[in-house]
């Protein structure tokens, strides 16, 4: 926007955090729902702080490898578009299980340790299921709090975003954020969650903060 454009007054976002959500067009094919019975009723599942997880925690080293291909495919679009690295990088998945939230359930607020860029691609969501994310910083700007009568992403401390079948949200893995309790009375909320990290070359020698990794 030039200067001639620009509107008076203008509000500007500085430092925004950047939360990625797009849709997978087909669904879930018949060998991936039968993937999806292997990994809860064969390999099993443990508790986790409100909610159950897949016991295998690297399921896309054998399995869903279509949806682990569409998930690569939004890292790079979001490493091009918001990293903008000036050398190439390989953000690869780390580690890959499924999240099961039981009626009653709630998905407890968590960040993801280890992690550059995470993700959680739903499997099945219910109408209301939706998806919190905290500022980090909303304890210094709560220590002075005002009643609004608007939210907006300038005065609010937690963003919310539904929670959608066939859905994919990657985030920065810092970021914390929780998924409410599942009020349905016999449907499991069913979602896949990942973590990253990177192969390549980060820095330089004249800065002193070189890295192969």
């Amino acid at each position: 926007m030039s200067k001639e454009e620009r509107p008076d007054p203008y509000i500007n976002s500085i430092f925004p955090c950047p939360v990625y959500i797009t849709k997978r067009d087909s669904i879930l094919t018949p060998e991936e729902e039968i993937d999806i019975d292997k990994i809860v009723d064969e390999e099993g599942i443990g508790k986790n702080f409100g909610n159950s997880f897949s016991n295998n925690s690297y399921i896309f080293n054998d399995k869903l490898k279509r949806i682990k291909q569409f998930c690569e495919q939004h890292l790079k679009i979001y490493v091009e578009k918001v990293i903008c690295p000036s050398e190439a990088i390989d953000l690869y998945i780390t580690q890959s299980w499924l999240n099961i939230t039981k009626p009653g359930e709630a998905h407890h607020q968590h960040y993801h340790s280890n992690s550059i860029i995470s993700g959680v691609f739903y499997i099945s969501t219910e109408e209301d299921d939706k998806i919190s994310f905290e500022d980090p910083n909303c304890k210094l700007k709560e220590q002075i709090r005002f009643d609004v009568k608007e939210f907006n992403p300038f005065n609010s401390t937690t963003w919310v975003f539904p929670a959608i079948t066939n859905e994919l949200i990657l985030f920065p893995s810092w970021i914390d954020h929780q998924v409410g309790q599942n009020i349905t009375a016999t449907t499991d909320r069913i979602s896949l969650s990942f973590n990253t990290f990177i192969r390549g070359h980060l820095g330089n020698q004249l800065n002193k903060n070189e890295l192969f990794l």
